[in-house]
């Protein structure tokens, strides 16, 4: 089973192309500030609505890639990132202006395999020439606009069909380990870093999903687990546990039920797990003075437990006996240093972020050949439980086994 997702739409260009006008053309209303000013808008801005005859959308109105001065750039790069967030690329150019920068712009996004459109705007004051077209023959379409009096339906209607299907569904989280009436038991720690008053994320998410599939879900803390299998006698088909528990999940859960955790679910639904499950045994092989890159994927409060900045390190001196050094990037953050600079790339589970955003966050480590794993993937392994925790998402081959 899958969900419905609001697909991500980036609009892109240099200053005083009209950018921000078309974001309010397609959604009917003024959303974003227009002005004749270069640099009005001066990040990249995330607007949900609903464009008329479309459904629901998440349009990322961005600054200008011509921008000038030291701040300027630093705009630039803003947009640039954006790239890697959208399912689709609006290109706005005018005057028939495409050189070096638009060139640089539709570079990336083949780079990150985003499909895109170029919106000649303004066309009732310089109409689109055929040889302008031919400087970019990979676009899905060429779309003459102006909106002062431009019609958005054909525009529209282009989106809709260049917008990959995978931009408007979700996937189920544990749709392939549950079947209808399954029972599958949550194990839930309230601690100093749980949210006052609610449930993490990703514990929201597997009981949703849980649900969707018309399986049961008990949710319970790490105390109450041995007294409920005793006193009820039920043998849940999966246990999903907290990772930082591990060690007292894998003592509780008989070895003949399946056990995991949310950030390993979350690992197999969204990351590039094949290259986690690569890459996780490098840990055997950190050396003093290895620098480690913990990737989380929002920003939040920082406890004195933090399991990214405090946790997994500590666990990590403790298994290998190595003095690491430890860098993290928050969010969707630029990564300053080399990625080559890293012996090993951690990154959270990403409930916070779309499964594209995650892979485009992960590509440059696996390209460069630097091991990548998972926080849940990293704890399993170094807690002696890594067989157990990812059994559930493998049919174990001899190259699968030669990582376990």
């Amino acid at each position: 089973m899958s969900r419905e997702r609001r697909p991500h739409i980036g609009v892109f260009g240099r200053r005083n192309n009209g950018k921000s006008s078309i974001i309010n053309k397609l959604a009917g209303q003024d959303v974003a500030i227009v002005s004749d000013v270069a640099g009005t808008t001066t990040d990249p801005v995330k607007k949900s609505f609903e464009i008329t005859g479309f459904g629901p959308v998440i349009l990322i109105d961005t600054a200008g890639i011509d921008d000038v001065g030291e701040l300027g750039q630093k705009r630039i790069d803003k947009t640039t990132q954006a790239i890697k967030l959208v399912d689709l690329a609006l290109l706005v150019i005018t005057n028939n202006c495409f050189d070096e920068v638009e060139s640089d712009l539709v570079a990336s996004f083949e780079k990150q395999n985003t499909p895109y459109l170029v919106i000649h705007n303004k066309s009732d004051l310089v109409a689109l020439q055929e040889q302008t077209k031919n400087l970019c023959l990979n676009a899905r379409a060429w779309v003459e606009f102006n909106t002062i009096t431009g019609n958005s339906d054909e525009l529209i209607d282009l989106i809709k069909s260049t917008i990959p299907e995978s931009a408007f569904t979700t996937p189920s989280l544990l749709g392939d380990l549950v079947r209808h009436g399954d029972i599958v038991l949550l194990i839930t720690p309230i601690d100093i870093e749980a949210p006052e008053g609610r449930l993490i994320l990703p514990q929201v998410q597997a009981i949703r999903d849980i649900l969707d599939n018309d399986a049961i879900c008990i949710v319970l803390k790490e105390r109450e687990v041995d007294g409920f299998l005793r006193k009820t006698g039920i043998k849940p088909a999966l246990a999903i546990t907290d990772s930082q528990i591990f060690l007292k999940a894998d003592a509780s859960i008989p070895k003949d039920i399946p056990l995991t955790s949310f950030s390993i679910v979350l690992a197999h639904f969204k990351g590039d797990f094949a290259s986690y499950i690569k890459g996780t045994p490098a840990i055997d092989h950190l050396h003093d003075g290895d620098r480690i890159l913990m990737l989380e994927s929002c920003t939040h409060h920082v406890s004195c437990d933090d399991i990214g900045r405090v946790k997994i390190p500590r666990w990590l001196l403790s298994y290998t006996g190595r003095q690491l050094e430890v860098d993290v990037v928050s969010g969707l953050d630029k990564i300053t240093r080399d990625i080559q600079e890293y012996a090993l790339v951690i990154q959270c589970g990403g409930c916070m972020i779309t499964r594209k955003q995650l892979h485009n966050r992960l590509a440059p480590a696996i390209e460069a050949g630097v091991p990548v794993t998972n926080y849940g993937m990293a704890i399993a392994y170094v807690q002696g439980i890594y067989r157990r925790a990812v059994a559930p998402f493998l049919n174990v081959t001899d190259d699968q086994d030669d990582y376990l």
